[in-house]
């Protein structure tokens, strides 16, 4: 699905010319929120999640990367979210993304401790944070599950005894630090395993020993966390989803959120999300959320390193890719959590921060990628996950579906998070 091998070499300051986009900094028409329309979403809670995963913003910040304000001013990027009406921080977080020499796989580099970082700095802004537990040292998803490498060879009691073990070390450091964790997901992407295990006898054992963990560190701090679990692929149907919440039930897993990801170029229409999302919520009495989606707002590559949807993707785009088709991708997924009534609590984008680093050509920026692993995967991955970081890594393949434009200004787009409440009509402005 993600074209890694897609390097065409183009240099950063070349694509802002191709764009008209600023170079760093300067207002422009790139982040006036008064040049787009965002229809009002209807009988929208005033709780309803508003999140955005911005994992790899420490990685990036090390780099170099600037953000501003709509003034053009630079800013903390968490405290011109909030502004733009982001009420909830995801990060994800794995166990031990280094090599045996301490180089870093990159990705963001997500360990506890970078989480700690983030979430204390979502904190001071008022921002509540989801736990994203991934239980790998590297990327988790429906392609690959891998067993972290201090786990590698126990049997599975030994195995959810560490899950145990290392959910309840992380989030009581973390609540020590002073984040404000509302929301922990037990593996990331869980559609086809987890942590190693594929079959869910033992998939749900160990989601059970995640969940035991977080209800403790829950009454040992006083705070009501909720419980996710994540899924993927809900344009499969109701079968597919029913299927998911009759094997969670059987196995008795203990949560409060059945999460999916939707990304409108692959997983099918919002009529079906919101269709499959009620059906958990009604007959399994469940909290539900999209705790991924991202749209494209511009073909063009900023970084020189090939991107996940591009114009050579095969695949169907249901809006423009524009600032405007952006917003309206985020705002319609929004109406269609909405839709499912009470148990819709929120919706989460992905990743909107993950601009180019600086640099003039690729070379410049795949140093800051090694060195900081500000990119998707460093070389250095190779030693845990040698058939895909160990082949494609390099730099960001989402800078044409982040929220700030190239040079770290706010797109229009990112205000579709405050403006849903309202609505917004540019020919009155």
């Amino acid at each position: 699905m993600v074209y890694w091998n897609e390097i065409a070499r183009v240099g950063l300051m070349t694509v802002l010319l191709i764009l008209g986009l600023p170079s760093g900094g300067r207002v422009s028409a790139a982040n006036d929120r008064t040049a787009i329309l965002i229809k009002k979403v209807e009988g929208i809670p005033e709780d309803f999640i508003k999140g955005v995963d911005i994992s790899s913003v420490i990685a990036l910040e090390n780099s170099g990367v600037v953000f501003y304000n709509t003034n053009g001013e630079a800013q903390d990027i968490f405290q011109t979210l909030k502004e733009h009406g982001v009420n909830y921080i995801r990060v994800r977080v794995w166990n031990d993304p280094y090599d045996e020499s301490g180089n870093p796989y990159g990705g963001g580099n997500n360990d506890v401790q970078t989480a700690i970082i983030i979430g204390k700095r979502a904190a001071e802004q008022g921002m509540k944070v989801c736990v994203n537990f991934h239980y790998s040292d590297f990327w988790a998803d429906p392609s690959k599950q891998m067993v972290p490498k201090a786990w590698a060879g126990m049997d599975l009691d030994e195995k959810a005894c560490a899950l145990y073990e290392f959910t309840k070390d992380a989030l009581s450091a973390m609540i020590a630090a002073g984040v404000d964790i509302g929301i922990v997901q037990i593996g990331n992407e869980t559609t086809t395993g987890m942590c190693g295990e594929r079959a869910w006898v033992n998939i749900a054992k160990l989601m059970s020993a995640g969940s035991r963990a977080v209800r403790e560190v829950g009454r040992e701090f006083g705070k009501e966390i909720m419980i996710a679990i994540h899924f993927t692929n809900p344009e499969r149907g109701l079968a597919e989803y029913h299927r998911f919440g009759t094997l969670l039930e059987s196995y008795k897993v203990d949560y409060d959120i059945f999460a999916t990801s939707y990304y409108p170029y692959w997983h099918g229409t919002l009529a079906n999300l919101t269709t499959v999302l009620k059906h958990i919520a009604l007959n399994f009495g469940k909290k539900v959320m999209v705790a991924e989606t991202a749209y494209a707002y511009t073909y063009e590559d900023g970084d020189g390193f090939g991107n996940t949807i591009s114009k050579r993707s095969a695949l169907a785009f249901p809006y423009p890719v524009s600032v405007q088709g952006q917003a309206d991708a985020v705002r319609d997924c929004i109406q269609a959590v909405v839709d499912v009534g009470e148990a819709g609590i929120g919706v989460f984008y992905w990743e909107p921060a993950w601009i180019p680093v600086p640099g003039n050509s690729y070379n410049q920026r795949f140093e800051l990628w090694q060195r900081y692993g500000s990119g998707w995967a460093t070389s250095y991955a190779a030693s845990y996950d040698p058939e895909d970081a160990g082949k494609y890594y390099g730099g960001s393949s989402w800078d044409n579906q982040a929220l700030f434009d190239f040079s770290g200004n706010p797109l229009p787009s990112l205000g579709v998070f405050k403006d849903v409440d309202t609505g917004t009509n540019p020919d009155e402005n």
